[in-house]
């Protein structure tokens, strides 16, 4: 059984007390999915749990003008945790998770989290739940005598090598058994294809949940490849010529006692809600990339020849499909979205990945055949043939899609889906602009 607000706060005061802890992270994220903290001492626990504290919303990206700056970030007081990472004596740290309210105290329609509970409660009122399990990949890079990132890999391992070769391996552990006594339930890791690059992977859990796990996953990573003297980063292709870093999401319906996915009667042991699901998530694979996929570096991973998704099309073991349904049915039935990356905002790329599949199912979208033949290796023409399109070639183009998309509109509401395509312009315009290396190399010597 649920405990009350009451008992919550309880147990909440008990255990600050019994570990000593010194302060309270009041943590959210801005419109791009960066974790952002007003840090309090502990003293004051009992008034924020009331209370919530103030936040101006002018200063963080993506939420408000000066104008409609005054907001309160309000704890979630069943996402409380303690860090256990902190290695400075009597600065013990623990977190809250927070919705944001605006002046009024109302539910700030720019928080990226209040996207993905309106689109959760969609499927609770379906009487389902919504289960996402990422495969979380980075690189670790050396650091300067300035603490800056160099931009060589920390070591030259490849996929799943251990030491010598891989030289983040103790720091990867660490990671991993952090994490564990936060109870995330961390199934694996692993050393990834690229020198340097690291997977590390998170049962499934609710979205919600899977969400604030991923951002305290991405601050916690950060902060402890440091103790070992690396800088870790989610930037989706930071090397040219090496594997760029995704986050595969593995998504199921599922109601009390049932895989919703799951049918051994259906084609390829799906059900048809799975079916409609994949017709979803194909049919507005497009309009919600420059969400998935939501920078200009974004798409230097989405390319051929690297198992990562290029083309529209969905499989059973085929790699280099956008959509896999990876082996295992019953409780283990799930589908496989490749194209999303970690540098994103958890919030907004759950909750629009739902939107598609909801949409796939309301619409009765069916998906084409299984395309289980290596799609980088077909023509042009082939793929014509076969009606394959593409993914969008660059984020402007992505934002293009997504501007003309009802469905993206409706998903993130007019704040979000507004402030989001503005923000996202402005940083593709600002590329657009940008002459770069390739260029002048490329063309000064001969035009």
């Amino acid at each position: 059984m649920a405990l009350s607000e009451y008992e919550l706060k309880e147990q909440i005061l008990s255990r600050v007390k019994k570990e000593n802890v010194k302060f309270i992270e009041m943590q959210f994220s801005d419109i791009l999915g960066m974790v952002k903290s007003v840090s309090i001492p502990v003293t004051r626990i009992e008034h924020v749990i009331d209370d919530g504290v103030y936040i101006d919303g002018s200063s963080i990206l993506g939420y408000a003008t000066i104008e409609e700056s005054d907001m309160r970030a309000i704890p979630i007081l069943d996402s409380f945790q303690i860090y256990p990472w902190i290695e400075e004596a009597n600065m013990q740290t623990a977190r809250f998770m927070c919705t944001i309210s605006d002046h009024s105290g109302n539910r700030f329609k720019g928080d990226p989290r209040w996207v993905l509970e309106k689109m959760v409660a969609k499927v609770k009122d379906m009487g389902y739940s919504f289960n996402v399990g990422p495969e979380f990949e980075f690189f670790l890079f050396p650091m300067d005598d300035d603490g800056k990132p160099v931009r060589k890999p920390a070591d030259s391992g490849g996929y799943f090598d251990l030491m010598p070769m891989d030289a983040g391996e103790m720091a990867r552990k660490h990671i991993m058994l952090m994490f564990d006594e936060l109870h995330y339930d961390m199934e694996a890791s692993h050393h990834e294809v690229a020198p340097g690059q690291v997977e590390v992977d998170m049962r499934y859990q609710d979205a919600l949940t899977m969400a604030d796990r991923v951002l305290t996953l991405k601050y916690g990573i950060k902060t402890m490849a440091m103790q070992y003297g690396f800088y870790a980063t989610f930037m989706p292709k930071p090397i040219f010529g090496l594997a760029g870093s995704g986050m595969h999401v593995h998504q199921s319906m599922a109601s009390k006692d049932k895989n919703a996915f799951d049918d051994p009667n259906g084609a390829f042991g799906l059900s048809d809600m799975a079916m409609k699901y994949i017709g979803g998530l194909l049919a507005h694979a497009r309009d919600n990339c420059a969400i998935l996929a939501s920078y200009v570096n974004s798409y230097k991973r989405l390319v051929p020849g690297y198992e990562a998704p290029c083309y529209l099309s969905w499989a059973n073991m085929n790699r280099s499909a956008l959509i896999r349904v990876p082996a295992g049915r019953g409780g283990r039935t799930r589908v496989e979205l490749r194209n999303p990356d970690p540098a994103g905002n958890p919030y907004l790329q759950f909750a629009v990945m739902l939107a598609a599949g909801l949409d796939g199912i309301k619409s009765n979208i069916k998906p084409p055949e299984p395309v289980e033949k290596d799609i980088y290796h077909m023509s042009k023409e082939e793929r014509a043939r076969q009606g394959i399109d593409s993914l969008p070639m660059n984020l402007g183009e992505a934002l293009d899609c997504m501007a003309k998309s009802k469905l993206m509109k409706e998903c993130l509401g007019d704040h979000i889906f507004n402030n989001y395509l503005y923000i996202k312009g402005k940083e593709w315009d600002d590329y657009r602009k940008y002459v770069t290396d390739w260029e002048v190399n490329r063309y000064l010597p001969v035009l």
